[in-house]
């Protein structure tokens, strides 16, 4: 693997990094300085210098940005120095949002130890369906940003809290764009909120001048007794703060040519810095686990190969143009370090179980050099001690929304320029290090400067529901740092009317629109809970929404797909997932559930289950039953005929088809296939296939509906429920028609027009 660095011999500067969470599961947090006393801790932080400076400008001015490296300890310690400022005083808290659920619950254990108070007392989470505070004791809440969205339908101005701290806002998340929007104009109404946002050095200007209002008349909305001549109203003018992380300098390289398998040159790169470098461990970006697995193995097996005296991945040479100071000879390194021997080769994901993923943080023994391949959850959220080198394929796993099929795309992207330079920081964490960069500088600099936001590449619907909730009923005049797109506008208000959700005038309806607004589900599958009431299968449709919220109910399968297979055998029903669920849930009830103990864990080891799934999906479920007894429903379930299906499935399967009507896909002529059978969407024909997870892969039924459909290769349907084509214009009259006006028999093939 041929690298080379061009231009000046001073390393390409790096953007400041912002922490940022796990795509999803748990990561395990690191902390270097473990054995040090906490208050020791906290002042050798480098934030502890900017303390005074970031508490003056939260007094003087309403919006505060602060930018800081990973490791500064800016998610930790601001809110602590804001509570010993006195804003909680009068009972207000200090909110601090996360773009992801993991990140709020992990933070707050660790504020909460540094405090020396038990979690869930002045030191608190909330994320969806689990709130662990105490009303009136709580000071600090960290919380996701839309567990805090949901907050403004109950409390539209925020009004217990003092300040609200936006973190990893350089994120652009959907939630996080919808939240700075509505803190602008509640910033009007109430001028005592302080905002803080935590962003990356590429968007400060751009946060400060979304929120600089100087040039607006807020008479209109304070009135007169919110301006009264002692009030204390701060500049509305945005201050930014700058924090000085603790990164070393990192040389970066560049391939001289393309590479055409970005998994065999990040395997050939991390080989040949084995070979050649250093000691120091190695670190691989590469898009997810499939990849991860892939390049973990063939890893293992070159270097098996070469330690028995045959040929690698590629020829024994040195890299060309290694790091300057960086040891050139097979003996010794620097200061008489010798060149690690061995190799130690662990994968880093978020899907990994917790015991996994300590392997990756876990030092290499004496004369070992550890390769970890990790996903784009190390770029940010987690230090890995002993990283020197890393290798970066410069691509990540993207989601984009394709509002012409009403579908999602989940491939490998490029990354940008700002990504590849928190990626590149990770080398120069404890030491100088050095960065490989699978692609050459020209092809680099083409690379977008900065990460598409998500509002531009995503299903609107169930933001769209929340604003129209919160009263925002021009919503293409709202105030959004990016705008939308609007056939992503379009799509979303279609899709609510067709729900019921909206009037004609596109206004929230009563009492279903508002019903909708307040259930913690995609409005899709609201719509089906909610329509379970009049079909009777309450409790069934809860079991259905709270299992559609875990992301892994079946373990993985690499390696084991054929057991994974007949696992899920035992429980699947010609019906579909969704009676599937039904069938593991009442399997998972009779060994226990939860209180199940040794009995429990065989029941899931056995069937290839993920207990801690499980689990969350009672919680979740419970959660939704309290939701659904204040609209009065009745949740007890019904009698069943026998331990496989319901008394009857057909009303399951009639609540998915209310909900999901407008995800309706019917039997292609011949569509049978080695890769499961092809059928076509009743919305603009697109041919699509069941996802080999569901239970339905290799079956025909005539007519689906699917929870979601993603691209990755082909358009496949996930979470699918077969529904007889009869019921979707009984069910959705205004969506669907058998006939046109002129009396012609429908379309061929199962089609509708609508």
């Amino acid at each position: 693997m041929a690298f080379w660095k061009p231009g000046a011999a001073r390393p390409e500067p790096l953007s400041l990094e912002v922490d940022r969470g796990a795509e999803g599961g748990r990561l395990v947090t690191y902390n270097r300085d473990e054995n040090l006393a906490l208050a020791a801790q906290r002042s050798r932080l480098p934030i502890f210098t900017c303390r005074d400076a970031i508490l003056f400008l939260v007094e003087t001015r309403a919006t505060t940005v602060l930018v800081g490296q990973t490791g500064c300890g800016k998610t930790t310690q601001v809110p602590q120095y804001l509570a010993e400022a006195g804003w909680c005083a009068g009972g207000r808290m200090v909110a601090c949002t996360q773009p992801r659920r993991v990140a709020a619950q992990t933070i707050a254990a660790r504020v909460a130890e540094e405090m020396g108070t038990p979690l869930g007392q002045d030191v608190g989470y909330a994320v969806r369906f689990e709130n662990v505070c105490t009303p009136g004791t709580t000071k600090i809440q960290f919380c996701t940003d839309g567990v805090l969205l949901r907050e403004l339908m109950d409390d539209p101005l925020l009004t217990k809290y003092g300040v609200v701290m936006v973190d990893e806002a350089h994120e652009r998340s959907l939630a996080t764009d919808a939240l700075l929007g509505l803190l602008k104009k509640i910033q009007r109404r109430r001028p005592d909120l302080r905002v803080v946002i935590a962003s990356a050095t590429i968007q400060a200007e751009t946060f400060a001048e979304f929120f600089d209002t100087r040039n607006v008349d807020l008479k209109p909305a304070l009135g007169p007794a919110a301006l009264a001549p002692d009030a204390r109203v701060p500049s509305r003018e945005p201050g930014i703060v700058s924090v000085e992380g603790r990164a070393h300098s990192v040389a970066i390289h560049y391939l001289s040519k393309p590479a055409p398998d970005y998994v065999k040159a990040a395997v050939a790169a991390a080989l040949d810095v084995h070979r050649g470098e250093a000691p120091g461990d190695v670190l691989i970006f590469l898009t997810g686990e499939d990849e991860i697995e892939e390049a973990c193995e063939m890893l293992r097996e070159a270097w098996a190969r070469e330690s028995a005296g045959e040929t690698g991945l590629s020829d024994r040479r040195e890299p060309r143009s290694l790091p300057s100071g960086a040891a050139k000879s097979r003996g010794d390194g620097p200061n008489g370090s010798v060149r690690p021997r061995a190799l130690s080769v662990t994968p880093l994901y978020a899907g990994l179980p917790p015991a996994a993923q300590t392997a990756a943080f876990a030092p290499a023994p004496r004369h070992t050099r550890k390769v970890v391949v990790a996903s784009n959850v190390a770029e940010t959220s987690v230090t890995i001690e002993g990283v020197a080198y890393v290798v970066d394929c410069l691509f990540a796993k993207k989601k984009n929304y394709d509002a012409a099929r009403s579908a999602e795309t989940l491939l490998a992207a490029p990354v940008s320029r700002a990504a590849a330079n928190q990626r590149a920081g990770r080398a120069g964490r404890a030491r100088p290090g050095a960065c490989f960069r699978l692609c050459t500088e020209p092809d680099f600099a083409r690379l977008p400067e900065q990460e598409t936001p998500e509002i531009v590449r995503s299903d609107l619907a169930s933001l769209v529901l929340q604003l129209k909730h919160l009263g925002i009923d021009n919503i293409v005049h709202f105030e959004w740092l990016s705008p939308p797109p609007a056939a992503n506008m379009l799509k979303a208000i279609e899709l609510l009317y067709a729900l019921g959700a909206l009037d004609d005038d596109a206004r929230l309806t009563s009492p279903l629109g508002t019903r909708l607004a307040e259930l913690p589900l995609e409005p899709q599958l609201g719509k089906a809970l909610l329509a379970s009431d009049a079909l009777g299968c309450v409790s069934e449709m809860l079991t259905v929404a709270a299992y559609l919220q875990v992301a892994h109910v079946w373990q993985s399968s690499r390696g084991r797909q054929k057991a994974l297979d007949e696992a899920r055998d035992r429980f699947a029903v010609a019906e579909g997932d969704a009676v599937t669920f039904l069938n593991v849930r009442r399997a998972w009830e009779r060994v226990g559930g939860a209180r199940g103990g040794a009995k429990a864990r065989a029941f899931t080891d056995k069937n290839m289950l993920s207990r801690r799934a499980l689990v969350r999906a009672s919680d979740v479920r419970e959660q939704l039953s309290k939701h659904v007894e204040r609209f009065g429903f009745f949740t007890s379930p019904s009698a069943s005929r026998s331990d496989r299906v319901p008394r009857d499935p057909d009303p399951v399967r009639r609540a998915m088809a209310s909900g999901f009507f407008a995800n309706a896909a019917t039997l292609a002529p011949h569509g049978g296939g080695a890769d499961g059978c092809a059928f076509r969407s009743v919305r603009g024909g697109a041919t699509l296939y069941v996802h080999p997870g569901s239970v339905l892969f290799r079956a025909r039924p005539a007519c689906v509906v699917y929870v979601s459909a993603v691209r990755t290769g082909k358009e496949y349907m996930r979470d699918v429920t077969s529904v007889d084509p009869e019921w979707l214009p009984e069910l959705a009259p205004h969506f669907y028609a058998t006939r046109n006006k002129s009396g012609a028999e429908p379309p061929p093939d199962g089609a509708f027009r609508f």
